[in-house]
């Protein structure tokens, strides 16, 4: 992780050709500390991301009586019995979403109070839909302004049943209660609200993490998943490697004309951000409109890939990038704007990029802002590729989800400039 306020990214000279080594992916670690945690007995979890995500999600856990230990820079060893103990102080959690959501819903095996709370970002992240799923199913549980801080008042059980929960902020509210339903007192039936989910890729991570653990989940058509109480079985797991991660070194081989391995065929991988890879794949030539619904999370990366394509991009099905760590959507109009007036526009929760190919190989100073997330700086280190003068403001905050990435662009002849 870089300590420094501000890094310039220098345009390298020709492709960027090598090899790469992901970190693993945080939605799969956060799933499996929890399973594992839930699970009688000891389990190895290996090629796991340490990360500010995954590390909250370890030292919470701790907190709860969970034994977490860290033999290695890529490993945990949770030892659980399905119970948690009352935590001595506040769950801190940071920004860390999936970890916030997903121990909401286990809270309630606790045998008293929790408070699971966040980073002033965390503070205005919406969580009220899954409150309000718990609360039907007999937690006591409030969160006064709809986000964290959240209060538990844990009895020890889940009481299992049917849930009807609304998913269109955010898919980890249907993980998260799927997950709990592992280890409640009767079977639970999960409906979701609405017509569609976006990011549906994610909750076919988190049904296919509990089985490896032993689980019993199955979905019930589109809309519904039936969950049947079996206690999650200790396992050795091994984490696949981040999909969010290789689509900014896919895009920053586009742009160059490189060549960049990260050990792992876009189409092996089980995260649905890979899907981005298509997309990257057809550049310069992107579509006219592209669907995020599925690929949220690389969405900053096409986007900024975007900017250097052959013709403009409209990007749909975002709507949910206004809840992430920032407000996403704006944050890349904002900053593609910063580069050169005019680049992007938001049209309702649609974003345009009015792509530019004559960018590559000007001089066009710009400061980027970050607003404290990964994706943005990462994103943006990519337009740094081809324009000289671009800056990435709080560098470090990529160590949310990726500590190693700015060691990774220089590993790859990316000069850096500490400023």
């Amino acid at each position: 992780m870089v300590a420094v306020s501000a890094l310039r990214i220098v345009p390298p000279a020709g492709p960027l050709n090598g090899q790469i080594e992901l970190p693993g992916s945080k939605s799969i670690t956060n799933r499996a500390l929890l399973l594992a945690a839930l699970a009688d007995g000891e389990s190895h979890l290996t090629s796991a991301l340490k990360s500010d995500d995954t590390l909250y999600m370890a030292a919470a856990l701790r907190l709860m009586g969970v034994s977490v230990e860290e033999p290695t820079e890529t490993s945990f060893v949770v030892k659980g019995n399905g119970t948690f103990a009352a935590p001595s102080e506040p769950l801190f959690l940071g920004n860390a979403g999936t970890a916030v959501r997903f121990l909401t819903a286990a809270a309630p095996y606790v045998k008293g109070k929790v408070v699971l709370d966040g980073n002033a970002h965390m503070q205005k992240r919406p969580i009220a839909p899954l409150i309000t799923a718990l609360s039907s199913l007999g937690v006591t549980i409030s969160a006064p302004t709809g986000c964290p801080p959240v209060t538990v008042e844990g009895t020890g059980h889940l009481s299992g049943g049917k849930v009807t929960i609304d998913a269109g902020l955010s898919s980890q509210y249907i993980s998260a209660i799927l997950m709990a339903a592992g280890r409640a007192d009767a079977p639970t039936d999960v409906v979701l609200e609405g017509s569609s989910l976006d990011a549906r890729g994610y909750v076919d991570l988190t049904v296919a993490a509990m089985k490896a653990f032993g689980g019993k989940v199955e979905p019930q058509g589109e809309m519904s998943w039936h969950v049947t109480p079996s206690p999650y079985k200790a396992t050795d797991f091994r984490i696949e490697p981040d999909a969010s991660a290789a689509t900014y070194l896919w895009a920053a081989a586009a742009l160059t004309g490189g060549k960049i391995d990260v050990g792992l065929a876009p189409e092996s991988f089980s995260q649905p951000d890979a899907k981005a890879f298509n997309m990257i794949s057809l550049f310069p030539h992107m579509p006219a409109e592209i669907d995020g619904s599925q690929m949220q999370d690389a969405v900053p990366t096409l986007a900024v890939l975007a900017a250097f394509n052959a013709t403009p991009v409209r990007f749909v099905g975002i709507r949910n990038l206004r809840v992430k760590e920032c407000d996403r959507i704006s944050a890349l109009s904002t900053e593609l704007n910063r580069i050169k007036p005019g680049l992007a526009r938001e049209e309702g929760d649609d974003l345009i990029v009015n792509s530019d190919p004559a960018l590559a190989a000007q001089l066009l100073p710009a400061r980027i802002e970050t607003y404290s997330d990964h994706r943005i700086a990462m994103a943006f280190a990519l337009a740094g590729l081809k324009i000289d003068g671009i800056t990435i403001l709080d560098p470090a905050c990529v160590g949310k989800t990726y500590p190693g990435y700015w060691d990774a662009l220089s590993s790859l002849g990316v000069s850096l400039i500490n400023e």
